[in-house]
């Protein structure tokens, strides 16, 4: 019989049992007096206790005063093995056989250990209570943040999640997290590998691979993009070979092009290995004409990023496998979403977010690990455990495209300035030399920000380098601020807020805004703050809706909660509408945060279930690639603003029409439009409609003659809307009002359900509630006269053949309409 080379321990029965900090130094002391909880590796201690009834996501008890000991036996061909552990959260020991073999201080660390195994053997991981750690003393902090609870997370190498009241729940991260697998000693393998594949300006690719082999006889040969080269032995004992493959495509982010990926893979001694797959691209900074911008080129196209700050899939289990990923990623890429920031408070990501992220076209810009702290660099022994975290963590995502952007971390800069601190004293080696050094050598092909943010008179100014932009948000700036803040780039931004639909919140969180104290526990604050950000919300929600949000919550607390879904979307489409225009200085903004951590009005755009909120589909809208939008420039008309970002050149129609009481035309006009591909276009309302005619209301001769103004881009030879923009020259008059509507729900020959709707009268912000299914759309504005044809797709398990049931309504319309 063969003997299997690898033995994955997720195929292992584990169990668990929480001790009193420091109670057995060694695994020795087992038996019935521990209390024995079945566990998953990888998983958490949370997750495992979770599932056993015995801890509460909602309400999480403390994890770091506890010692953590995992047990399993297996059985195994005796001989020579490696021990490989991809991560352990977070001071672990790992005992095999009842010897010592590792201590790890590191939860970004991966580990390879020597070990002999025997016929039958017992693997156990002890996780060392983490609070004596936390409240040891180090050298002496500039300055001590607010963010977390602890002033000794900046000495131990763990991540923030769980430590952050009012951003997050604290469910702690403790336990074997990552896979835990055991290989053959004998097994041939690749041990170490450098992957780059470079784009030149001519169109022509270059792959180059280092690496060294283990166990291997022979010599080995480079395979990718149909062409083959022989490997050279270098006089540190690697191999390295340069493929120039002809006819390649480039790998682009999907707004902009195809995400072109090419499998690499070696052959020797009659093995063959995969390397992943690359794509070729090449990256370079835009720091604009005055040399103060922040934007990527790529393969020399300037790319408007747009997406959020990811938090993690699931803060409870810290899953990091492709199907966790994939659903959340495609919706990403769906919304229009090129780019996502991993910010220095979470999480890195496993190799799978990266080979999703390269396959779906998304960006990744990934902060190393640190925040707002002042970090002990003067300690040697830290500085080594760093740098062997960012070797583990870059060599994992080697030759992966989607990286894009390596920063040095979050709010470190701004943290000590805002404290009043010279530049000397927040500005030090690790984000200025240790990072940036160790990203050079194993990523050339990354561009390196130092922190985010970073730049301007104050590291924190938002008209130069890398801003965290909240004008329009938590400082309640007037929407008209997004222009004058004169941003270059946000790597955080807006932050609402954001209200989960009617039914995530009946079936996670059935109570009323203003009446459970639940509600305002699930509320995002910024900790010592007098305010939190529903009162954000609520700021804009009397601004833009004219409502007085206390009564409105009191009184109707379910009208309240639909209009915060509103605004909130509103707020962020009209933002972007106003950095993505031709001419603005914006060349990037990723909104905080992707996805909650717990169910309730927070920051995400998905809420904890993992279904999008309302606000999802307004950016949604925001970021098409082939995009209208407009802007109110007062006496200067109604700017109308034409976006392709696609690689085509692309026919499209312009077309205007200016409604009275949202239902009657009373003035229109089109232009036919060649677009370039990756161009832009500004035009005035004036040169559709070939006169003056006050369409923004500025001048106000009389009454006004029209509510609500409507653009879109349509396809010239099937008249089909591919994207639309409102203006109301009033602002938003929601009154319910009776409104006609004809719906028809049908299923297409390939097995999909459609919703279609037409009014007789303009709707504003239209709900679709389809229970177990999805809309494509939702929450949008209904044309009187227009055909609308709305994607739904299953949501949950159904039945095969089930067919959509739920309702239609409006915030201006009254009542709602079945279907089914």
């Amino acid at each position: 019989m063969q003997v299997p080379s690898t033995i994955d321990l997720a195929g292992v029965d584990w169990s668990l049992t929480l001790t009193e900090p420091g109670a057995f130094e060694t695994p020795q002391a087992t038996g019935h007096q521990w209390d024995h909880v079945p566990a998953r590796v990888p998983g958490t201690v949370a997750g495992a206790l979770a599932a056993a009834g015995r801890y509460d996501p909602d309400n999480p008890d403390p994890l770091h005063n506890r010692d953590v000991w995992y047990e399993a036996w297996f059985d195994a061909e005796p001989g020579r093995y490696r021990l490989c552990l991809d991560g352990l959260a977070t001071v672990a020991e790992v005992h095999l056989n009842d010897e010592k073999v590792l201590v790890s201080r590191n939860m970004f660390r991966k580990h390879e250990v020597p070990v002999d195994l025997q016929q039958r053997n017992t693997l156990k991981l002890c996780f060392r209570a983490l609070e004596p750690h936390l409240n040891a003393k180090g050298a002496r902090a500039r300055w001590k943040p607010q963010l977390a609870t602890s002033q000794g997370l900046r000495l131990v190498r763990t991540t923030l999640l769980g430590h952050m009241p009012g951003w997050c729940p604290e469910i702690h991260a403790v336990g074997p997290y990552r896979p835990v697998r055991l290989e053959r000693a004998d097994k041939p393998r690749v041990v170490t590998r450098h992957i780059l594949a470079d784009l030149a300006p001519d169109g022509s690719g270059t792959l180059t691979v280092s690496l060294k082999l283990e166990n291997i006889d022979g010599p080995p040969v480079l395979h990718c993009a149909g062409e083959t080269a022989d490997m050279t032995r270098q006089e540190d004992g690697s191999f390295s070979a340069t493929l120039r493959p002809e006819n390649i495509r480039p790998w682009m982010p999907h707004t902009h092009g195809d995400p072109a990926l090419y499998q690499v893979k070696v052959e020797a001694g009659g093995h063959r290995f995969s390397l992943g797959k690359t794509g070729f691209r090449r990256l370079e900074v835009d720091e604009g004409e005055d040399g103060k911008g922040f934007g990527l080129k790529v393969n020399g196209i300037s790319v408007f990023c747009r997406g959020a700050v990811w938090t993690n899939a699931d803060l409870l289990d810290l899953p990091s496998d492709e199907d966790t990923y994939r659903p959340l990623l495609e919706a990403a890429r769906d919304a229009g979403m090129n780019m996502l920031r991993i910010g220095g408070t979470m999480l890195y990501e496993s190799r799978a977010f990266f080979e999703l992220c390269d396959e779906l076209g998304i960006l990744v810009w990934q902060d190393f690990q640190f925040a707002n702290y002042d970090y002990p660099v003067k300690d040697e022994a830290f500085v080594e455990e760093v740098r062997a975290e960012v070797q583990d963590q870059l060599t994992d995502s080697m030759g992966c495209p989607s990286l894009a952007v390596l920063c040095g971390g979050s709010e470190i800069y701004q943290q000590g300035a805002m404290m009043g601190l010279p530049e000397s004293r927040w500005k030090g080696p690790l984000c200025e030399e240790i990072l940036p050094e160790l990203a050079q050598a194993l990523r050339p092909d990354v561009p390196y920000a130092a922190n985010s943010p970073c730049n301007g008179v104050l590291p924190f100014s938002p008209n130069e380098g890398i801003a965290h932009y909240y004008g329009v948000g938590a400082y309640l700036r007037p929407l008209d601020d997004a222009r004058r803040a004169n941003v270059r780039f946000a790597g955080e931004c807006l932050a609402f807020s954001n209200i989960p639909d009617h039914r995530s919140l009946e079936e996670h969180l059935p109570v009323k805004p203003g009446h459970d104290p639940r509600w305002k526990a699930r509320v995002p604050r910024d900790r010592g703050a007098g305010w939190d950000f529903e009162d954000v919300r609520d700021h804009y929600l009397k601004e833009l809706y004219g409502v007085d949000p206390l009564a409105l919550r009191y009184g109707d607390p379910d009208r309240y909660l639909d209009l915060g879904r509103a605004v909130t979307g509103e707020v962020m489409e009209r933002t972007f509408a106003e950095w993505r225009r031709k001419g603005s200085s914006c060349q990037g903004a990723l909104v905080w945060t992707f996805q909650d951590l717990m169910m309730g009005a927070g920051w995400g755009l998905f809420d904890a279930a993992g279904r999008p909120k309302p606000a999802y589909y307004a950016l949604k809208r925001a970021f098409r690639p082939l995009q209208v939008s407009v802007t109110d420039e007062g006496t200067n008309g109604l700017a109308i603003h034409v976006i392709n970002d696609c690689p085509q050149e692309r026919s499209v129609t312009l077309s205007l029409t200016c409604l009275k009481d949202g239902q009657v035309p009373v003035v229109s006009g089109r232009k036919d439009l060649v677009l370039p591909p990756h161009d832009a276009q500004t035009f005035n309302a004036v040169e559709l409609i070939g006169a003056f005619f006050d369409v923004t209301y500025a001048y106000r001769f009389g009454p006004p003659s029209h509510d609500v103004t409507v653009v879109r881009l349509s396809d010239p030879e099937t008249g089909d809307v591919v994207a639309d923009a409102y203006h109301f020259p009033m602002g938003f008059d929601l009154t319910r009002m009776p409104v006609t509507l004809e719906h028809k729900l049908q299923e297409s020959d390939d097995g999909f359900w459609w919703l279609e709707l037409q009014s007789d009268r303009m709707m504003q912000f239209v709900i679709i509630d389809a229970e177990a299914f999805l809309p494509a759309d939702n929450w949008f504005h209904l044309v009187p006269g227009e055909r609308r044809r709305v994607r739904l797709r299953p949501w949950e398990d159904v039945e095969q053949g089930a067919r959509p049931n739920g309702t239609v309504s409006a915030l201006n319309r009254q009542g709602s309409s079945a279907f089914s």
